[in-house]
């Protein structure tokens, strides 16, 4: 067969609406967080016991996303990149709705929360599929040149999500009086996300499918068991994407989402000023996927994230011994260097793990390594990092953390096969 069908890219609109559409998933998961204190009283009757069932629920949900990686990326293996999007956001679409139309502890007891936490559990399952679905789309529907800058899209996206969430909640808060807010306010910004997964639905029913699948179904490529082939054929290559996703993971979960805490619970500054800092980070992280992801496509992968991972060894130390000065502008500069190198390692890491698996088992390779590390070293580590100051008393802990990953990831980044100026379609067995 020719290669002309997989070197062809699909249609701007087609990469536009792939792109944007991860605001969905980080919509969902900055308003959870924002509101677990609103939805502990609501669900299960208030009090610290209560908070803490509710960020357990968040916790669990975590557990959930390999297995939805899994299953996704399965069908997206056999079936088509196009199934896995449409699936994964019919899902998510159902998921926010059923939750804002949830019954209350006042209204059904106990039940009221399990069904809060069953439901948390199905939209980290979907959210499991959705972002390795979007990263493999992008790139194989990128023009060869522009893999790098492309495939950032869905990591700036992200944050627009979450500042989006910032924004609605907020706004919801002004507006409905507290009472209000517990009896039925609450209930506002989770129809918003689910009105804004069914609109991102519609628009991802025009996707086309990815050029790389169409050359798998026409040449009779696709494994029956993607997730077998991939380990049988591309080890290395998972063990590469787990290795540059935990970096990715605990820069962006320690160096930035865990930031705001880390600033209260030292005392530093006013919660006020601590959520602003967040709030910054995330518009750094917009500005800085697109110039990294460039830069990926210009100077390599390759150099690209060794510079990333050294500055990780170096810098998050410091940065963390400056937030807990207590100067507003040297905890500016310190949540903006952490976010710049969070944000710089999101969107380069996203398409060189993509890069590192063949067209055929690449959604299954990127549950196997992107997504178990994000398990591992994302949705923890902020808690480990709160535990382990608690032990230490030592306020740089965060930044040590950030910096033991740097420094075990930097051999496999320096023997890693550069991989943005090989085509797409070449096969890369002699890479794994």
């Amino acid at each position: 067969m020719s290669d002309t069908v997989f070197r062809k890219s699909v249609p701007m609109a087609s990469i536009v609406v792939a792109g944007v559409s991860t605001v969905v998933e980080w919509y969902d998961f900055t308003l959870y967080i924002y509101f677990a204190t609103v939805l502990s009283r609501v669900f299960f009757g208030g009090g610290e016991a209560s908070l803490v069932t509710t960020l357990a629920g968040f916790a669990i949900a975590y557990l959930m996303r390999p297995l939805g990686a899994f299953v996704f990326g399965h069908i997206g293996d056999r079936f088509g990149r196009r199934h896995t999007l449409l699936l994964s956001m019919a899902l998510m679409s159902a998921a926010m709705l059923a939750m804002a139309l949830l019954p209350t502890a006042a209204q059904a007891g106990p039940v009221a929360g399990l069904l809060l936490l069953a439901l948390r559990c199905l939209m980290g399952f979907a959210v499991g599929g959705e972002y390795t679905g979007v990263v493999a789309y992008l790139l194989e529907g990128a023009p060869e040149a522009r893999r790098g800058l492309v495939a950032s899209l869905a990591a700036a996206a992200s944050e627009i999500g979450a500042l989006l969430a910032v924004g609605v909640a907020a706004l919801t808060v002004h507006i409905v009086g507290a009472h209000d807010l517990e009896t039925w306010g609450w209930r506002i910004p989770f129809l918003v996300g689910a009105a804004l997964a069914v609109v991102v639905w519609i628009a991802r029913s025009t996707l086309h499918e990815s050029p790389d699948f169409e050359r798998q179904r026409e040449s009779g490529s696709t494994p029956d068991n993607p997730l077998l082939h991939t380990l049988k054929h591309h080890f290395r290559g998972v063990m590469r994407g787990f290795a540059i996703s935990a970096l990715g993971s605990i820069t962006y979960y320690v160096g930035i989402g865990y930031v705001p805490a880390f600033i209260d619970s030292a005392g530093a500054l006013p919660e006020s000023q601590a959520l602003w800092l967040s709030t910054l980070a995330a518009v750094v992280v917009i500005a800085v996927t697109p110039v990294v992801g460039h830069l990926s496509d210009r100077l390599g992968r390759k150099p690209v994230l060794i510079a990333l991972s050294i500055g990780s060894a170096v810098l998050p130390v410091t940065m963390f011994s400056l937030m807990t000065s207590g100067s507003p502008l040297r905890a500016l500069l310190g949540a903006v260097v952490l976010a710049t190198v969070a944000g710089g390692v999101s969107a380069v890491g996203a398409v060189t793990t993509a890069e590192q698996f063949p067209g055929e088992g690449r959604l299954s390779g990127l549950a196997l390594g992107a997504t178990v590390a994000t398990a591992v070293f994302g949705g923890f580590t902020p808690w480990l990092a709160q535990v382990l100051i608690a032990r230490t008393h030592l306020a740089i802990v965060p930044g040590i953390m950030i910096a033991v990953v740097a420094v075990c990831v930097l051999p496999v980044l320096v023997t890693l096969p550069e991989t943005a100026k090989r085509p797409q379609n070449k096969n890369l067995a002699e890479r794994s």
